[in-house]
């Protein structure tokens, strides 16, 4: 398994802005590196897309 990619995907619309940083982080701190982000923010019309699009800046597995 070790060479396998891991998809996850993270549904997004009106998450509090704490608890969503805290499940991306949670994520990219994973011990097995080897994983794919799908951040999917459905139209939220607070700030879960600028959020979103920081981490994908920040980490190449976040998208």
């Amino acid at each position: 398994m070790g060479n396998n990619k891991i998809s996850i995907v993270v549904p997004i619309y009106k998450v509090p802005e704490q608890y969503l940083r805290m499940c991306i982080n949670s994520l990219i701190t994973q011990s097995y590196e080897n994983i794919e982000i799908l951040l999917v923010d459905d139209g939220s019309p607070d700030s879960c897309g600028k959020i979103c699009d920081e981490y994908g800046k920040r980490d190449s597995r976040v998208q």
